[in-house]
């Protein structure tokens, strides 16, 4: 049973420097470029992310995030079917977990590559005039990026993202986001 003890004290010092880290969290916005169908439409986007990032030794550097977003990316026609009917076309809520890789370039900045899953929603409206309908779909898919985090001082940072999602059924987007956050 000493054996026990002696081998889990053991492997818990010689891991933890393997597990310290630092947990982040920011708000962020920029531009997002929604493509479906071939068709593309411009807007903002904007939300929140959070993880953790573990040290792999002095330099390097691996973790994980979530976000969720928002967009105000929203294309409407009228006149499509019947004169005076509206069709509106937007994209809605966007959530995504990542792994993330990076090299720290000194004790304040840092670049880094990501990828994992995204979920992200299209809503779509039709109005003829006499009663409108409305149905939204999720479409689940593959999200790969790169960032710079620079420190600001104390536990602040500035972030700058580029992340490209492709879902499903021919719905993808682009976006260049830039983000201010906390480090701990």
């Amino acid at each position: 049973m000493r054996i026990s003890y002696i081998a889990a004290l053991v492997a818990t010092t010689v891991a933890a420097p393997a597990f310290a880290g630092s947990f982040h969290a920011d708000v962020h916005g920029g531009w997002d470029r929604v493509s479906i169908a071939g068709f593309n439409d411009d807007g903002v986007a904007y939300g929140v992310a959070a993880g953790y990032d573990f040290a792999l030794g002095s330099k390097a550097f691996a973790g994980i995030e979530a976000s969720a977003d928002d967009s105000s990316t929203k294309e409407c026609a009228s006149d499509v079917l019947v004169l005076g009917d509206r069709t509106c076309v937007s994209a809605g809520r966007d959530l995504s977990v990542v792994a993330r890789l990076g090299y720290k370039l000194d004790d304040r900045n840092k670049i880094y590559a990501l990828a994992g899953y995204a979920n992200g929603r299209v809503k779509a409206s039709y109005d003829d005039g006499t009663g409108a309908v409305s149905a939204s779909a999720n479409g689940d898919g593959l999200r790969l990026g790169a960032g710079v985090q620079m420190g600001l001082g104390s536990n602040l940072y500035a972030k700058g993202e580029y992340r490209y999602t492709n879902y499903e059924s021919d719905f993808s987007r682009h976006q260049v986001l830039f983000g201010f956050g906390v480090e701990f």
